[in-house]
């Protein structure tokens, strides 16, 4: 099979490259997946560069997450048979490949209205925002929460969802153009960081109300100006740290206003557990009718991961990049 290889962290000319490999088989309770699509994450971007915060081991087969069909079930499997519609989460990597084993627990079967580009797309960033709104926190009817990076694909579907749940959605963007998609899908005010000081804009929309809640994938300088807007006993909801990991003086930022700092990393869920059905449950049902909107922005050709992953770091695409693996490197027909 066809697969895409980083062999070492770092760059050098013709990295990533494919390469032929034999088909992985099904252990007990796995099933193996052929993969059609692969959804493409800023964590893939950071494993390419070296800098992924849980290490790996490489050489490696980026992707967390797959759309395709089941090829094969392990010993113990229930509820799956080969040429169902699945999408998974690949937790170790591996998607980025014809073929990929995982536990059946992080599989689910997909229904009729949700396409394989879709179901490759939504998965890891649906997930992740729902988890971060309403299990590590529960954002509430009424509360003032600020998205950082709200323009990429976990910080739309943040939006989305922290929006129906009756939160006032404010959020800031790295690149001109990216707050237009956030303000279609509910957010009341979108900050350029490169425009203006977000603190003080932020603060002039709100007349003096703070924050309830941060949603932050930035980390750095970004996350340090943000505490200004914070409540007493306010909190930051970390999922990142796309310009750095968070300052040092993190400790006193929280002292001065009893404030809580939770960090969230969606591979840390059992998929066989609780709360990751539950979310899954909720959230491809979103999908399927049409509540929640899942923004592709391109399909790529398998030959071309470099050139997705280079677009996705640029910090330029207004939602999701998807990897065409054994399926055409085109977007689906629009939902009427």
């Amino acid at each position: 099979m066809r697969a895409i290889l980083l062999d070492r962290p770092g760059d050098r000319p013709g990295a990533p490259r494919i390469v032929e490999c034999d088909p992985p088989r099904a252990g007990a309770d796995e099933i193996v997946v052929r993969v059609a699509y692969a959804g493409c994450n800023f964590a893939d971007t950071m494993l390419w560069r070296g800098r992924y915060p849980h290490p790996r081991p490489y050489p490696l087969v980026p992707g967390f997450e797959i759309a395709g069909e089941v090829s094969a079930i392990g010993a113990g499997v229930r509820g799956f048979a080969p040429g169902d519609r699945v999408a998974a989460y690949a937790a170790t990597g591996g998607g980025a490949a014809e073929y990929c084993a995982l536990p059946a627990a992080a599989a689910v079967a997909l229904p009729a209205a949700v396409d394989l580009v879709t179901a490759a797309a939504f998965l890891v960033q649906a997930q992740t925002a729902w988890h971060l709104l309403h299990t590590v926190s529960a954002v509430g009817a009424g509360e003032v929460v600020l998205v950082h990076a709200i323009g990429g694909g976990v910080g739309l579907h943040l939006t989305q969802m922290a929006a129906a749940a009756g939160a006032i959605v404010i959020g800031t963007v790295g690149t001109p153009g990216k707050e237009r998609r956030a303000l279609e899908y509910g957010a009341r005010l979108v900050v350029d960081r490169t425009a203006e000081d977000f603190v003080a804009a932020i603060g002039r929309f709100l007349g003096g109300r703070a924050v309830d809640r941060i949603y932050d994938s930035t980390g750095a300088a970004i996350l340090d100006q943000s505490f200004a807007l914070l409540r007493p006993l306010g909190q930051v909801v970390s999922y990142g740290e796309a310009e750095g990991p968070p300052l040092a003086n993190l400790w006193s930022r929280l002292v001065e206003k009893s404030l809580t700092f939770t960090r969230f990393h969606l591979g840390h869920l059992d998929p066989s557990g609780p709360p990751w059905r539950e979310g899954l449950r909720l959230t491809l049902g979103a999908v399927a009718d049409g509540r929640l909107k899942v923004p592709v922005e391109r399909v790529y050709p398998f030959t071309e991961a470099r050139q997705m992953l280079e677009a996705l770091e640029s910090r330029k695409v207004p939602g999701k990049l998807v990897l065409a693996v054994d399926a055409p490197a085109n977007l689906p027909e629009p939902r009427s």
